[in-house]
């Protein structure tokens, strides 16, 4: 049976790691607000997974990340702002792509912002972190 929506991610027998996937792949076709309400439940979801087994963290990043993005989508990078540190200070243990990503998504925060300085500080470790690979 196709997954239409997120009812059909949350449904029984799902993993909850494959439940936030289906959260975050449903929110990825959604309007922004209805996109937003799936990805606070995705957030929430992969937070209590990343508590219990610290290997869900990169969905957490994930998902932290897809809700940043949706709020500077709407032009609330206030509202994104919080989303993009907690990714950064999640990412910073392993480093490498995630926290590429991360970096970038607060960087387009703070510009949004008009905190240019600290806009361009998180770009400068973004295209270091890149570069370390």
């Amino acid at each position: 049976m196709a997954r239409n929506g997120s009812d059909d991610a949350l449904r029984r027998g799902t993993t909850r790691a494959d439940a936030v996937e289906g959260l975050l792949a449903y929110a990825a076709t959604r309007r922004a607000r209805a996109a937003l309400r799936e990805v606070d439940r995705a957030v929430e979801m992969s937070r209590e997974l990343a508590a219990e087994r610290p290997e869900h963290t990169a969905l957490l990043i994930r998902a932290l990340l897809m809700r940043a993005r949706l709020h500077l989508g709407r032009d609330r990078p206030g509202d994104a702002l919080p989303a993009a540190e907690e990714a950064v200070a999640l990412a910073r243990r392993d480093g490498g792509a995630p926290l590429a990503l991360s970096l970038t998504a607060l960087a387009s925060a703070y510009e949004c912002l008009q905190r240019y300085s600290e806009a361009a500080e998180a770009s400068a470790e973004a295209a270091r972190v890149t570069e370390h690979g």
